[in-house]
C-alpha cells in the first residue's frame, strides 16, 4: 500500500477564523494601494528588470548621500516616498510568495491524501458491487465516470467482475 496520511496537521476552527480575519485586515490595511492594472496598463508600464533597480538603487544612494548632484527637475520627496514604497512592498511580497508557496505545499500533501483514500474506496466500492450489496452497484457506476479509459489516463486498472 501506497503512503497515506502525509500532512495529518490540520487547523482548528478557531485558527482558520483568525487566518481568515488577519487576510481581511491585511486586504483592508492595503486597500488605498492596492491597483488593478489593466493588461494594456501593464504592457505599458512593465515591470522594472534588476539592471535597472540597480540603476534606480545608484540613484537613490547619490541623492542621499550627496543631494548637491541631483536633478533640480526630479521631485525627490516623491521619489523617495516611492523608493521606500516599492521597497515595503517587495518585502512583504517576498514573505506572502513564501506564505503561498508553503500552503500550496500543505494542500498538495493534503489533495495528494484524499486522493489516495478515495482509490482505496472506490477498490471497495468495485469489490463490494462485485457481490452485489445493496447501493455499491450505483456507488461504482456513478464514480467510474471518473476513470474513462484514454491514451492520457492515470486511472487505476479496473477489475474483472
Amino acid at each position: 500500500m501506497g503512503l497515506t496520511n502525509l500532512n495529518s496537521t490540520h487547523l482548528s476552527s478557531a485558527k482558520i477564523t483568525a487566518a481568515q480575519d488577519a487576510i481581511a485586515a491585511l486586504e483592508t490595511a492595503l486597500a488605498e494601494i492596492t491597483i488593478n492594472l489593466s493588461p494594456e496598463d501593464r504592457r505599458r508600464y512593465g515591470s522594472i528588470n534588476e539592471q535597472n533597480k540597480l540603476f534606480v538603487n545608484k540613484v537613490y544612494d547619490y541623492n542621499q548621500s550627496q543631494p548637491n548632484l541631483s536633478s533640480p527637475e526630479v521631485d525627490w520627496d516623491e521619489f523617495n516616498k516611492d523608493h521606500n514604497s516599492r521597497n515595503n512592498m517587495e518585502g512583504m511580497i517576498s514573505r506572502l510568495e513564501s506564505l503561498i508557496t508553503r500552503l500550496n505545499n500543505a494542500k498538495t500533501l493534503h489533495d495528494y491524501d484524499n486522493y489516495q483514500s478515495a482509490l482505496v474506496d472506490y477498490s471497495y466500492t468495485t469489490y463490494k458491487a462485485g457481490t452485489a450489496s445493496p447501493g455499491f452497484e450505483n456507488k461504482y457506476i456513478d464514480l467510474k465516470q471518473f476513470f474513462v479509459k484514454n491514451s492520457t489516463s492515470t486511472a487505476p486498472p479496473e477489475d474483472k467482475k
